[in-house]
This record gives C-alpha cells, structure tokens and sequence, in this order.
C-alpha cells in the first residue's frame, strides 16, 4: 500500500433487494500514483461501508487517458450466501470462494472429440489419446 492519497467517489449506488448488495459506480482519483490496487480499494470500501472486506466485488477498471482517475465498479453483498448464488464463478475464484476447475485446453478438447469420432461402437477410449508422431 502507497502512502499517496486516493479518493473514491460512488456514483448511481443502488441498494438491490432481489440481489442482497448494494452496486454503484467507483471513481477512483489518485493524482500522484499510477493505479490503485483492488485489494487497496476492498478495504477502503469496507471502511466506508462498515463491512466485511471479503463481500465487497470490484471489477471492470479503466485508467482514464493521462493518468490520474479510473473508473469501475463496486458490488458489496449483505452475506457470503447471496455472493455464492449470485457472483460468477470466475469472480468467486478471483476472491478466493471457490477453486478454479483445471480442465485442458479448447483446442486439446476438440481434437480428442474429432480423433474419438474415427473409432467406431462404443469404446473410444482409443481415440482420446494423443497420436504418436513419427
């Protein structure tokens, strides 16, 4: 954390029953740094909004051109439930609520289903191995 000052302002804030938050838009005025870090601005939200650093989501950050403001925004749920119900899962992983699924690559995937298709019947498990090159 730098020690320069960082000023944040919430525009169009929302209190969302049917979602369990409270959204709005963060400007974010830091005149004597380069950016402020995510975690940074978690915790000053959670400051100024008395609660838990953990339910407060920022995302979608632009620096605007010349430096010195950036603009995203800020969701912060009532309880870890209704982020659980309603984050997307990549950003529940961003925040450490949920492990990230490893699975191979898109390109790996497709090439597997188009060599299983060369095999006919049941057994395909042939066809999910990698070829051998001579």
């Amino acid at each position: 954390m730098d020690s320069q000052p960082v000023t944040l302002r919430t525009r169009k804030f929302i209190t969302n029953r049917l979602l369990a938050r409270r959204q709005f838009v963060l400007d974010v005025l830091h005149p004597s740094r380069p950016n402020v870090s995510k975690a940074e601005l978690q915790e000053k939200l959670a400051g100024m909004y008395k609660t838990d650093k953990n339910r407060v989501v920022t995302f979608g950050f632009k620096t605007h051109f010349g430096g010195g403001r950036s603009t995203g925004f800020a969701l912060i749920y009532d309880d870890e439930d209704s982020q659980k119900k309603f984050e997307p899962r990549y950003r529940l992983v961003r925040n450490g609520l949920a492990t990230k699924i490893e699975k191979p690559s898109r390109k790996l995937r497709k090439e597997r289903k188009n060599r299983s298709k060369k095999f006919r019947g049941t057994k395909k498990v042939k066809g999910s191995e990698a070829s051998k090159k001579k």
